[in-house]
């Protein structure tokens, strides 16, 4: 890889010094700095610092956080490909061993006085107003409220905007004969109809419905009965809506409220679909507990969700400030052993990480290609927010740092019967029929 270094030193020399320092090589990316300065490979994407407020932001809150800051505010950017500037940062991390880099106590005192020569101390910048300020103890009530609105609560148009005709906002299941990401959700909906074996008149219960994306299908391919569970308003509002449009009055209820709150019992079967994220660390073993209360002797029970490795349990500072707050991701094993703990047998566990791959390339593709309409509905910094979650979030499953599974349990009789196929192959015949 050729490097190009201008022979007038800059702020783009200074500030490279600092990030070789705690990456421990080379840059693996170009820098431009705001006097227009450059140094690093010639080649690839461009980091732009497209002022002093971004090395100040960075030097109140040093690490992920501060450089999400500085980029959805639009003081740091990306001349080029996004995804490709990242995919090399984490690779040079994780090649010299120091994923994530850290500043040691000189490297700080080093960035302290490059920060003064460049003229950018100051007072600590404003938080944007995109991330997330909640209040109250960890996952009480409200507080878990307050955290699905943020994320959930953006608007119904600009989920509309976003995803394809089925509203589905989870992993699709992507067959090599389907072209289009409404096709990948609605393989995804029929396999879990199938592996929950759903049939006329059974009994659903989905909780953190989203906007219906299952509880619709369910009833309307299936002629199951839902109980569909969020504890978004605006989420509500649509299903009811959609529901109403159908004619689904007679075989779907939609209730707003927590899944603490949810009552009743002997469902058929039961499924959150990447909703288990939001419960909690401590609070997992009560939830998993809720879903074996629910289902009756016999009923299955689907979660599916993401997971990320033991040293980095939960989402990320980026993630957990401006899209999911609260949020906790645990390996697939804790949370397998969590679900058997509760009383449930685990029968069938299923990768899908490289279908969110695809899936997540899908929104952000759509993102980009509507992307006045994106900014024109939510303001550009919002629509920076996504466009770092959808690249950010396609990566982290390409490279294996998240995943996402599908895990089938089911609640046995007391005699121990399962009421489970012995081989579960017809679940994948033609997916693209019910």
């Amino acid at each position: 890889m050729s490097t190009v270094r201008s022979t007038r030193p800059g702020a783009a020399h200074r500030l490279a010094a600092l990030v070789e320092g705690a990456l421990g090589g080379p840059l693996p990316v170009r820098l431009r700095a705001w006097d227009g300065s450059e140094t690093g490979p010639a080649d690839g994407p461009v980091v732009v610092v497209r002022s002093r407020r971004a090395l100040r932001r960075l030097c109140w809150q040093p690490g992920e956080l501060g450089l999400a800051q500085a980029y959805v505010t639009g003081e740091l950017d990306v001349d080029g490909d996004l995804a490709d500037g990242l995919r090399r940062m984490w690779a040079a991390a994780r090649e010299r061993r120091v994923h994530p880099p850290r500043l040691s106590l000189a490297d700080r005192a080093r960035a302290a006085g490059t920060a003064v020569r460049l003229g950018a101390v100051g007072p600590r910048p404003a938080t944007p107003g995109s991330q997330a300020r909640l209040r109250g103890g960890l996952h009480t009530k409200s507080r878990d409220r307050a955290a699905i609105s943020h994320h959930y609560d953006l608007s119904n148009d600009f989920y509309r905007l976003l995803l394809d005709e089925t509203m589905a906002y989870s992993c699709g299941v992507w067959q090599d004969t389907y072209a289009d990401a409404a096709d990948a959700q609605r393989a995804k909906l029929e396999l879990i109809c199938r592996k929950l074996g759903l049939a006329a008149g059974s009994r659903l219960l989905d909780i953190g419905c989203g906007w219906g994306s299952l509880t619709l299908y369910a009833a309307e391919r299936h002629k199951a009965k839902v109980t569909a569970v969020t504890l978004a308003t605006e989420q509500a509002a649509y299903v009811r809506e959609q529901v109403r449009e159908r004619g689904l009055e007679d075989r779907v209820e939609v209730v707003r409220q927590d899944y603490r709150d949810i009552t009743g019992g002997d469902y058929d079967a039961v499924c959150t679909v990447e909703m288990g994220e939001h419960v909690g660390d401590a609070e997992y073993p009560a939830f998993a507990a809720a879903l074996h209360r629910r289902v009756r002797p016999g009923g299955r029970v689907l979660v599916q969700q993401m997971s990320r490795g033991r040293n980095a349990p939960g989402g990320g500072a980026f993630i957990e400030a401006y899209i999911a707050p609260d949020m906790h991701m645990r390996p697939l094993g804790e949370t397998v052993q969590l679900l058997e703990d509760a009383g449930l047998e685990v029968r069938h566990v299923e990768s899908l990480r490289e279908h969110y791959v695809r899936t997540v390339a899908a929104w952000e593709r759509t993102l980009e290609e509507r992307w006045d309409e994106f900014v024109a509905l939510v303001g550009e910094e919002t629509a920076r927010v996504w466009r770092l979650y959808l690249v950010g979030g396609a990566l982290a499953f390409e490279q294996r740092r998240m995943g996402v599974d599908q895990i089938l349990g089911v609640r046995p009789t007391a005699e121990g019967v399962s009421g489970m196929p012995a081989t579960p192959g017809e679940w994948y015949e033609r997916l693209d029929r019910p």
